[in-house]
């Protein structure tokens, strides 16, 4: 059979594009399949669309919007899931522009499909103390308690998404003074963090222990399982969902408070707003690429905008003065004894 138009597109897009030309990461590669593996299973089971037999001129503005609302009402995705959706199809469309110029004006049919309105989400973050609880759990006397002691430790000290973490190997860390770890974060960037002495001392343990039970060349996976292998981001989140739940059953943490890695992370970064650290300075610790990504740490926290408003300047609000009847200690005497 005769590959359609779609078929070739999308595969040289999937294949070759996004991996090869425009350097995504291997996660962003599988989002993006997986939304249109989805978006092929909704053309076949709610459209009788085959396809193997799908064209770009099939794939209208009508048939999208229906995907992005079967996606709401059969799969019960939030909108942030759907606005990710219609992200992955709106950049193949904008790839489409330049490999298919004759179909420019049936592409800008589906880049105007707008985002649908999300409420915005709390920033969940722990305090020092509940940072604290969750690392004196693990026993660092113990193989497997000195590993995740280690990688707990250096999960909040850098503030690295949890990916970050699971690809780290033994030639991204660098143990002479400053110790810094290199974190490879979305687009391949790389960034050098440092990290605090009592997170050096406990990486420097777990090394120690490495060297008795692994090898330790350059481009092994620094955090591993009992097999020898590289950890992965779900065997990351159930290390410290362990650790967590013991930390909740001692009250230490609010029972009904879900503790993902990125929490972590965003803890790191309300720390370091709350120490006084520019914007400017953690929007480069946690990698992000615009600091108005950041500044979801300085809207969140409450206390640091009513100190930013206090240090502004002084209200030229004139402070009450007390009514004079309320000085007057006998007549109030007189009024509190009236009722009795």
């Amino acid at each position: 059979m005769k590959p359609t138009d779609f078929a070739i597109h999308l595969s040289r897009y999937l294949g070759v594009y996004l991996p090869g030309q425009s350097g995504c990461s291997v996660n962003t590669v599988r989002s993006y399949r997986d939304t249109f593996s989805l978006f092929l299973r909704f053309c076949q089971k709610e459209r009788k669309l085959n396809p193997q037999k799908l064209t770009l001129e099939q794939v209208t503005r009508r048939l999208v919007e229906d995907f992005l609302q079967w996606l709401e009402t059969e799969r019960g995705c939030s909108a942030g899931t759907r606005n990710n959706r219609l992200a992955a199809i709106h950049a193949f469309y904008k790839y489409l522009q330049f490999e298919a110029p004759h179909l420019l004006a049936h592409c800008q049919e589906i880049l105007s499909i707008p985002n649908k309105r999300a409420e915005k989400k709390v920033v969940s973050y722990l305090t020092l103390d509940e940072i604290q609880a969750i690392l004196a759990l693990p026993d660092p006397q113990t193989a497997a308690g000195c590993r995740d002691l280690a990688m707990l430790a250096l999960l909040y000290d850098t503030g690295a998404r949890v990916q970050e973490l699971a690809d780290l190997k033994f030639e991204d860390v660098r143990l002479s003074s400053p110790t810094v770890i290199r974190l490879t974060g979305k687009g391949g960037k790389a960034r050098f963090v440092p990290i605090m002495a009592p997170t050096e001392k406990l990486l420097r343990a777990y090394l120690e222990e490495c060297d008795r039970r692994f090898s330790m060349h350059g481009g092994a996976p620094l955090f591993r399982n009992r097999d020898g292998k590289k950890l992965t981001r779900a065997g990351i989140a159930y290390i410290l969902n362990k650790y967590v739940k013991s930390a909740q059953q001692m009250g230490a943490i609010p029972a009904q408070m879900a503790v993902s890695p990125h929490v972590l992370r965003h803890s790191k970064a309300m720390h370091l707003l709350q120490s006084g650290v520019n914007l400017i300075y953690i929007r480069d610790l946690l990698g992000h690429a615009d600091v108005s990504t950041t500044e979801i740490y300085a809207r969140a926290d409450e206390h640091f905008k009513r100190q930013a408003l206090t240090m502004a300047y002084p209200s030229p609000t004139p402070e009450p003065e007390t009514p004079a009847w309320q000085k007057d200690s006998d007549l109030l005497n007189w009024l509190k004894g009236l009722g009795k």
